[in-house]
């Protein structure tokens, strides 16, 4: 059985798009999250280490190179599989959990990017102990880093269940759509089951000159897939 099959220390809650639909969504608990850390950190681990390894070759000026890449990889690893893998690092992934923005859409790079530059102060004093303390406080299982960026990490099989666009595929979202954008595509991908293709054509009409597709339909469906993670 699935790690994620019987969150039993998640509260289960639901987000109220603007058009009245609820988007359920079920905060992924502690224990969850560090398992899907340690996957992150053994694989960023290894890429560290082959780095070393090869680029030690070249000498002082290699292990430089090795140096300034390990940097950016510890820092930057979280908050590039975040923005461009929808939530999701591989970490995430393997254990079915993924960043959301509070509101359920899609995490940005500047949320992220806060949430994961305040992962040091989660450390401190030791252990990750003030990341424990802060976690288990809130409902949402948030750490500091979620609580400034606003931010929670949730289960994907929450909302993948609850939801069928009847359009398979995913489009990422565009990083300049605001959050009631992103709001808008997901609110019409849940109603557009009760709407004739006729009302749907016509409503997604709307938003062709700011999507820029000749199935503008289709489009906002693979979006909302992506939103909900859903293939």
């Amino acid at each position: 059985m699935s790690s994620h099959s019987h969150p039993l220390l998640d509260t289960r809650h639901a987000i109220e798009t603007p058009e009245g639909a609820l988007l359920p969504l079920t905060p992924a608990g502690f224990m969850v999250r560090c398992l899907a850390q340690l996957i992150d950190i053994l694989i960023r681990g290894a890429i560290t280490t082959i780095m070393f390894v090869l680029l030690s070759l070249l000498g002082k000026m290699g292990t430089g190179v090795a140096l300034i890449l390990a940097f950016l990889l510890e820092w930057f690893y979280p908050v590039f599989f975040e923005v461009t893998r929808n939530g999701r690092t591989p970490g995430k992934k393997w254990l079915g959990i993924r960043v959301v923005n509070d509101d359920g859409t899609p995490i940005t790079f500047g949320p992220s990017l806060l949430r994961n530059l305040l992962r040091v102060v989660d450390f401190l004093p030791m252990l990750y102990l003030t990341g424990i303390i802060t976690s288990l406080c809130n409902r949402q299982f948030k750490r500091l880093g979620d609580l400034a960026a606003g931010s929670m990490v949730v289960y994907d099989a929450t909302t993948a269940q609850h939801t069928d666009f009847a359009v398979r595929g995913q489009l990422p979202v565009p990083a300049d759509f605001s959050t009631d954008e992103q709001r808008a595509l997901l609110a019409f991908a849940e109603r557009s089951n009760y709407l004739s293709a006729e009302r749907q054509a016509e409503l997604a009409a709307l938003l062709v000159p700011v999507i820029g597709a000749q199935d503008p339909v289709t489009r906002i469906k693979q979006m909302a897939n992506s939103m909900v993670g859903k293939h």
